[in-house]
């Protein structure tokens, strides 16, 4: 079967894969070729596959990406259907749109935002997913003085989203440490299924 080719480039953040879940929504079985032109879009299109039932292969194209979605056979539901096992109790999102916590003296709002993160884990297994966007991913990039508390998160099973327009935005796409760089699809669709969601921004 011929693959069929979207050329996405130039499409901000989530238009891809708004345009690869209609396809898929429509019942589209692939293969499909997809064409993005930066880190963020490739990350965010291969993952939005893999979460939809197609293996995913990736290559350098024309100074863009060229990614291939092949659907995988019945049963083998890939490496989405272990990220999407429901926690036990109430799932709650801390949604963080900020580099710091409250308004007036910055220092003292970095060291409040500091220890508001690293508090966190107190929530047990009621905390499901945080998401850091606008200013917020900056704490998810090297020399954050939090990194060590979300990679803590991470490994402990909580979701760390982080907003890969936010991410070029501040030109630090390729300083991320911690977390997966996402879309704005995913967050909504995050926010719809968790039982709580808390804002800072």
């Amino acid at each position: 079967m011929p693959s069929r080719k979207l050329d996405c480039r130039g499409l901000a953040c989530p238009h891809p894969v708004l345009k690869i879940k209609e396809l898929v929504d429509q019942g589209e079985t692939g293969p499909l070729t997809v064409l993005v032109d930066n880190p963020a879009a490739k990350e965010n299109v291969s993952r939005f596959l893999e979460r939809s039932g197609f293996m995913v292969k990736v290559a350098e194209q024309d100074g863009g990406f060229a990614i291939t979605g092949t659907r995988q056979p019945a049963g083998d539901k890939g490496p989405a259907a272990e990220k999407g096992a429901a926690t036990a109790g109430s799932r709650t999102l801390i949604l963080i749109g900020t580099d710091r916590l409250g308004t007036g003296d910055e220092i003292l709002g970095a060291r409040l935002l500091a220890n508001f993160i690293a508090t966190l884990k107190e929530m047990g297994q009621d905390l499901w997913c945080v998401v850091l966007l606008n200013a917020g991913v900056k704490l998810a990039v090297s020399g954050s003085p939090v990194l060590e508390s979300l990679q803590a998160l991470t490994q402990s099973g909580v979701m760390l989203l982080v907003c890969g327009t936010c991410l070029n935005h501040f030109q630090l796409l390729e300083e991320k440490q911690v977390g997966e760089t996402t879309n704005m699809l995913d967050i909504v669709t995050h926010m719809q299924l968790a039982d709580k969601v808390i804002s800072l921004t």
